[in-house]
């Protein structure tokens, strides 16, 4: 049951391709018994802030599974430069929608309130753009230099000012307090600023880094950081399947409520 006001209609749109360069078909190997894509549409289906969930795919094998098990589905075009690109296409199958929400489909143990937290921002703060979150790291972590680890700096009132591969920031003096933020790749938009984002091509500085929320910064748009202790860990490669599929099924996680065991 959403708890916002009725002229804002969130979506969620869970990306889910089949042609992984790591994986393919990720979207359906089975964790625990369930498809991974399943874990994930799960998890949004215990968000109170989502009005409505669509897993966006470019794979009939992907849209019969999903249907299989009650789910919505957008077909979209296999040639999408972007998964941004994906999402804008996606949206249009539901065109009341006011605020889409990224949601990685390969993320099974996605904390349903950090879903729920994104869309009240972005409910609560007309001014944005967009939203997105960020893990606290100790500046110590190994993590910190490997380039497969998005770095974000935010202003003091929690804006974001720059996402990077590299080291960020670069700590000359230690400063109390201060933390490295991982990105965790979750987005929340208006539709407005969605449509926007797709028409323009890719930045400088995207393309530099291969990152595209770059590009809205570049532009110009607002894009708010929430500081998350979900550490979910997505599924790039069969042995993270496995070791997901442990604490699904182990008693780890049996007393968090947010992860109710399978």
């Amino acid at each position: 049951m959403s708890h916002h006001p009725p002229a804002n209609h969130i979506l969620g749109i869970l990306p889910a391709r089949w042609a992984s360069t790591r994986f393919p078909g990720k979207p359906l190997h089975l964790i625990a018994g369930k498809p991974l894509i399943q874990h994930v549409w799960d998890r949004c289906l215990a968000c109170f802030n989502l009005d409505s969930l669509l897993v966006a795919t470019d794979d009939p094998r992907i849209r019969e599974a999903v249907l299989g098990f009650g789910g919505q589905v957008a077909m979209t075009s296999a040639a999408h430069p972007t998964g941004t690109d994906r999402i804008a296409e996606a949206a249009k199958a539901v065109p009341h929608a006011t605020h889409i929400i990224n949601i990685q489909g390969d993320e099974p143990l996605i904390d349903p309130a950090l879903i729920d937290e994104l869309a009240a921002a972005m409910v609560n703060n007309p001014d944005l753009d967009m939203a997105t979150a960020a893990n606290p790291m100790d500046p110590s972590d190994a993590a910190v230099l490997d380039p497969n680890v998005v770095k974000v700096v935010t202003s003091l009132n929690g804006r974001a000012l720059y996402f990077s591969r590299s080291p960020l920031p670069y700590f000359r003096n230690p400063v109390e307090g201060l933390t490295v933020l991982r990105h965790k790749g979750i987005y929340a938009y208006t539709r407005r600023f969605l449509e926007q984002f797709v028409s323009w091509s890719p930045s400088p500085l995207e393309r530099a880094e291969s990152l595209e929320q770059l590009r809205a910064l570049e532009n110009g748009a607002t894009i708010h950081v929430i500081t998350t202790t979900d550490t979910s860990p997505g599924v790039d490669t069969p042995e993270q399947a496995r070791m997901v599929e442990a604490l699904l099924t182990g008693q780890i996680l049996s007393n968090n409520p947010h992860f109710p065991p399978p």
